[in-house]
């Protein structure tokens, strides 16, 4: 299995760098490793290694993915996006446009090779969809176990209600940039070819906002916190992960909204430990009760229940309460209650106790102690006694 080289090695840049110098590195090496910007021959490769920065970019670049990688490494990463959900939301097309070079060349290279399924546009005017977002959200192991609803505060950008999203205050306009015509690109021309280069003056839009909405600044979106309710299914754990369709941030030019990712975190509960959809509980239990057997009270995620204890149980017999466990996740049926049961050694006895106790252990022979018996005997016939 070939291992993953290290995102900070691909780019050349330290770990504790800054994000415009995890940039700046990308960029340089984008412009060396670009395909259209190779010999045929070099072509191959130069993709291979164009992918590896790109991906090594888009996880540096964006704060929630770092930190994910910076604890885990790899596996961080990969447990928690898709290979398309790592170069979600990572700005590729300004670093070009600050080459100079705008989407001419550099447009259709992430489709060409597979990068973003299509998802990425070299039009800045066009329409965009809104990021995707992330929530961690605490539940108890009750929640995980039944289901719940939650409602949670969302910080995200939503379009502004006084420009609707234009940018332009109210009864004002955009006007065409006379820069480019409307078109958002211009043409350089380079040596013997002519390149598209993202209008300077009105930065690839195409129009001009002279006066800007005051709410937004001329942006179309503000940040505000949107109160959510969600559905968390019976028999999620701690790592699972819900999608919230159309709940990210607003698109901008009419593109539709991104999606909300909800990370959940179960916590431990004070008598119960979870196994896959099973649950363990260990109960203590009296050595009389052991000895001569009879009922105990246990609980259970849905109440107490009695439980026959049979004569001669010994410490750390497993029953099994059927159905008794966890909802199965976008399943069937529920896991069981693995009850263990813990024979408590009496303390502090008196000395009528401890009498009673020393004439039961005199009456005692090798059918009453069958463990005890069998362990002497393997313990001679190890050691030839």
């Amino acid at each position: 299995m070939t291992t993953k080289r290290d995102y900070y090695e691909i780019l050349g840049a330290q770990k504790g760098a800054s994000v415009d110098e995890i940039k700046r590195a990308y960029r340089s090496l984008a412009l060396k490793f670009h395909p259209d910007r190779v010999s045929a021959d070099k072509k191959k490769e130069a993709e291979e290694k164009f992918k590896d920065i790109s991906e090594a970019y888009a996880v540096l670049s964006d704060p929630q993915k770092r930190s994910q990688y910076d604890q885990f490494g790899h596996a961080g990463i990969d447990s928690r996006y898709s290979a398309e959900d790592i170069f979600k939301g990572a700005d590729f097309g300004s670093i070009f446009e600050d080459l100079g070079l705008g989407g001419g060349i550099f447009g259709s290279i992430f489709e060409n090779l597979g990068i973003f399924g299509g998802g990425y546009s070299s039009r800045r005017g066009g329409p965009r969809q809104g990021r995707d977002l992330e929530y961690e959200i605490v539940i108890s192991f009750e929640d995980a176990a039944f289901g719940t609803k939650k409602t949670i505060g969302v910080q995200r950008y939503e379009t502004c209600d006084t420009c609707k999203g234009e940018g332009a205050r109210p009864g004002t306009k955009k006007t065409t940039c006379s820069t480019c015509n409307g078109r958002g690109q211009i043409m350089q021309s380079t040596g013997f070819f002519s390149i598209s280069q993202t209008c300077p003056k009105c930065r690839g839009e195409g129009t001009i906002i002279k006066n800007p909405c005051v709410k937004c600044a001329g942006s179309g979106r503000n940040m505000v916190t949107k109160k959510i309710e969600v559905t968390i299914p019976a028999g999620v754990d701690t790592g699972s992960r819900m999608r919230v369709q159309g709940e990210g941030e607003a698109g901008s030019k009419g593109g539709p909204r991104g999606d909300l990712y909800i990370y959940i975190h179960v916590k431990d509960h004070a008598i119960f430990e979870r196994h896959g959809y099973d649950i363990i509980c260990d109960v203590p239990i009296s050595f009389t009760l052991a000895v001569l057997g009879g009922e105990i009270e246990i609980p259970t995620l849905n109440g107490n229940v009695d439980m026959k204890v049979p004569e001669g149980t010994q410490s750390g017999k497993v029953f099994r309460l059927t159905g008794k466990g966890i909802k199965r996740l976008r399943g069937y049926g529920q896991g069981d209650e693995l009850v263990r049961v813990i024979v408590e050694t009496p303390t502090r006895l008196n000395s009528e106790q401890k009498r009673i106790l020393k004439e039961f252990a005199k009456s005692c022979n090798d059918k009453v102690n069958p463990l005890s018996k069998s362990f002497i005997d393997k313990v001679k016939k190890v050691f030839k006694k």
